[in-house]
């Protein structure tokens, strides 16, 4: 049979929904000669029905993106509402939500997972009756697992008690069945969404010779798939297996290890915490341009694992610009007063106030109000706050990047009781802050056991250049001084070897650093909501959770602080209540 032709392949949600039997294809999303039309009992036929299957998945992802980013974002500390924000994001803010909230409706997230079960019963037909190579399957079926287990737990986290399903069903109004789809908890469902990453066969990246490793209108598909061990790094943090999550990120650390120095930019800067440029001086980089460059440049592909992009010729539309923008928007969310705050906290190394990634980065101030710019870069002109063309709504949604899995690789290592590590990915780096000044001591470099063996050393007689050279750390690359350390309250300063007085606190107090890291360098990246309950449940400590979310609102003027506190010390009210009735 002939290939499916397309229009652009940007427009993969179709296939989601045809590819995966959802709806009929239609004219405005495909551009199908008639006799080239193929009934949903002929697809699965070879390897590019099996491709359009799996990008179309990822197409229908892109209609999640406005929830996942108001989910983990708004129910959190450092997103605010504006005064033009409805009452639902309202609800979300305050943590105070009605039966008919469409931000918590599951049923969209249910509708990719259902699709991903089609896809995956039929990419095992494929490679049953040979039409699939079991290479080409073992990639495929691993991507979806991988897609569908990040879905789940993404449900999981606002949930806390959904129901698993992991066989295709006929519609998703079968889900109101309670009897038959039992709910897992959030503490059984993550246990599971581990076993089923362990058991995938095919845990890297799509291959450089993958018929999906492709350009696509100018977009590099490479960038647009989950990442299988990122993900399996953040189930086992969150499952407090700290040396299980360090091996899954090293492995993506090391990705790049085997080309070897002759590979030059790419194995020394992929995802090391670099400058973004081929230079290993430390100085402080263009951080603005992580978020703007183009996809092509390889220091975005050095920096980001994880993006998906929104073209202004498909739907479904780029979503960010009604959240965010006051050009072509309805500028409904904000960044918090507490986020603010913690830019304007920290100093710069020439004693400068504020921290680079704050303001006219992360956020700018437009008309006198603060405006996120994260997602807006494509759409709004840097300098000046306004659109070039409002119609033209071009932009990148932003899911896993380098600095991201830094900061909980260091989360893991400080757990296990190296927390020179964190400090060093915080603040100055691997060569850096291991740059002692014993003599006679090999310095620039870790020298542990795998999963925390980083060589940062840069030698030239011999010559050698570990691949840790070119790690700034993620506050010295915005020249943001580094984080001060309490050595004299946790270690017996008069001991030899400084043996720590309370571990358990000192890790905490660690980890407290490494979680606040995040919030100035990722925020608005959708992880704040899974850190936040990741610590809380951790140390059991409800608090951890509800006080700071109290101070959000505290610092809006919310009258309903001290009340969402108080709900957020029980544990049960952290997640969103699953109505079948959203079905």
């Amino acid at each position: 049979m002939k290939k499916l032709k397309l229009k652009s392949s940007v427009q993969i949600i179709a296939l989601a929904l045809g590819m995966a039997g959802a709806v009929s294809s239609c004219k405005e999303t495909f551009d199908v000669d008639p006799k080239n039309a193929i009934e949903h009992k002929n697809n699965y036929q070879d390897i590019y029905d099996a491709d359009a299957a799996v990008t179309g998945i990822y197409g229908q992802l892109l209609s999640v993106a406005s929830q996942y980013e108001v989910l983990n974002e708004l129910r959190a500390d450092l997103m605010s509402v504006t005064y033009n924000a409805d009452v639902h994001l309202r609800q979300i803010g305050a943590h105070n939500v009605s039966a008919d909230n469409p931000y918590a409706n599951p049923k969209p997230f249910y509708s990719v997972i259902l699709n991903c079960n089609d896809v995956l019963k039929n990419l095992q037909g494929m490679v049953d009756r040979n039409a699939i190579s079991r290479a080409e399957f073992d990639q495929r079926y691993s991507d979806v697992m991988a897609l569908r287990s990040w879905l789940y737990f993404q449900l999981g986290l606002h949930f806390g008690e959904i129901p698993y399903v992991t066989e295709p069903i006929v519609s998703i109004d079968d889900l109101k069945d309670a009897a038959k789809f039992p709910r897992m908890k959030l503490q059984d469902l993550v246990p599971q969404l581990i076993r089923e990453m362990e058991a995938i066969p095919y845990k890297n990246p799509y291959p450089e010779a993958s018929s999906l490793n492709t350009q696509i209108d100018g977009y590099p598909t490479k960038m647009m798939f989950v990442n299988k061990n990122c993900l399996l790094g953040d189930l086992y943090l969150f499952n407090n297996d700290y040396n299980l999550a360090a091996r899954a990120y090293k492995n993506v650390l090391e990705t790049t290890t085997p080309q070897g120095e002759g590979a030059g930019y790419v194995y020394f800067n992929t995802y090391m915490g670099s400058s973004g440029t081929d230079n290993d001086a430390v100085t402080a980089s263009a951080w603005q341009t992580f978020l703007t460059r183009s996809p092509q440049d390889r220091e975005f592909q050095a920096e980001w694992i994880w993006t998906m992009f929104f073209d202004k010729d498909f739907q479904p539309q780029n979503p960010f610009v009604d959240l965010f923008s006051k050009t072509g928007g309805r500028y409904l969310v904000k960044p918090s007063n507490l986020a603010i705050e913690k830019w304007q906290a920290q100093d710069q190394k020439n004693d400068t106030p504020f921290d680079f990634r704050g303001e006219n980065n992360t956020y700018k101030m437009i008309g006198g109000e603060p405006v996120i710019m994260k997602f807006l870069y494509n759409y709004l002109n840097p300098t000046t706050g306004l659109a070039a063309n409002a119609l033209e709504k071009n932009g990148k949604w932003f899911l896993y990047r380098a600095s991201l899995m830094h900061l909980r690789y260091s989360e893991a290592a400080n757990r296990e009781g190296h927390d020179k590590i964190a400090y060093a990915f915080m603040n100055d780096g691997i060569r850096s802050t291991y740059n002692n000044s014993n003599p006679g001591v090999e310095k620039q470099a870790t020298f542990l056991p795998f999963p925390y063996d980083l060589d940062a050393r840069k030698i030239d007689a011999p010559r050698h250049r570990g691949k840790h050279h070119r790690n700034l750390g993620l506050r010295n690359r915005v020249s943001v001084k580094p984080t001060t350390i309490d050595s004299v309250d946790f270690f017996d300063m008069e001991a030899p070897g400084k043996p720590l007085k309370d571990e358990v606190a000192f890790r905490n107090y660690m980890e407290d650093k490494v979680i606040e890291e995040a919030a100035l360098e990722l925020a608005y990246e959708g992880n704040r909501w899974q850190d936040l309950v990741r610590i809380a449940l951790r140390r059991n400590d409800p608090a951890y959770l509800a006080d700071r979310v109290y101070q959000k609102l505290l610092k809006e003027g919310n009258p309903e602080a001290a009340n969402a506190r108080a709900k957020l010390m029980n544990k049960d009210n952290w997640f969103l209540p699953f109505r079948w009735d959203n079905f």
